[in-house]
């Protein structure tokens, strides 16, 4: 069921048009919050992925999540954007092309059930495509105008914005998870910003375009920190001899 502020959002949106609003995307996720393990638990997992590695990678955000372009999948705790919106080819290539990395797979909203909960579901997708390790990855975007900060599913009106500076504000992370135990390998982040002086905001579309830029943006600043992380991985887990 979404949620009174995301309901609240869509009708002021339907009463106004979209033309002269703007809804700021919805949250992030915090990773920490979907694992089902207890701290004890955690201390005892191990590693148990083989290398050369099979790789899963999943965008998840907050349940109920939306933006200009796309609705998220499930419900929640977390929900799944399956369109890749940000993520260019190329990106996806320079993963690809990671040391001990054997194949690339996103998960795809086939392999998931509506009620999504705990990454367990996403390490059971995982498993689904013959993947040993979990990329998880969650973007976290904020708009900035005339010293106010909109948090996410906040209703702009665009007459608001003209000749103000705009600022957008994404934060993107990553987390490293072994399919078979949870075990979590690493982390990565990157942050991008970006902002324009508006002259006029006539439609929401023009406003998105500065979201999509600065989303766009940070995934590319993370894929040298995934690769960081990445050689971390793989010097520390990675048998040598392979």
């Amino acid at each position: 069921m979404k949620s009174p502020v995301f309901a609240l959002a869509l009708l002021l949106i339907t009463l106004v048009g979209c033309s002269t609003n703007y809804v700021t995307p919805g949250a992030a996720v915090n990773i920490n919050d979907i694992t089902d393990k207890e701290i004890s638990d955690i201390l005892s997992i191990k590693p148990a992925a083989t290398f050369p590695t099979n790789l899963a990678t999943v965008r998840v955000q907050a349940s109920g999540y939306s933006n200009h372009q796309t609705t998220s999948y499930g419900q929640g705790r977390y929900s799944v954007v399956t369109v890749r919106e940000v993520e260019a080819d190329s990106d996806y290539d320079q993963l690809k092309s990671l040391p001990q990395v054997r194949s690339v797979a996103p998960i795809n909203k086939i392999l998931l059930p509506q009620d999504l909960d705990t990454i367990k579901t996403l390490r059971e997708a995982s498993a689904k495509l013959k993947s040993d390790i979990l990329m998880v990855y969650t973007f976290d975007t904020y708009f900035h105008a005339n010293g106010q900060k909109f948090i996410p599913l906040n209703v702009i009106a665009l007459g608001f914005l003209n000749n103000k500076e705009v600022s957008v504000t994404t934060t993107v992370s990553a987390a490293f998870f072994d399919v078979r135990t949870e075990y979590l390998y690493g982390i990565a982040e990157a942050t991008s910003s970006k902002s324009k002086f508006t002259s006029v905001w006539g439609e929401s579309g023009v406003v998105d375009d500065l979201r999509l830029e600065t989303e766009k943006s940070a995934f590319k600043s993370l894929i040298p920190e995934i690769k960081n992380t990445w050689n971390g991985i793989i010097q520390e887990y990675a048998n040598p001899t392979q």
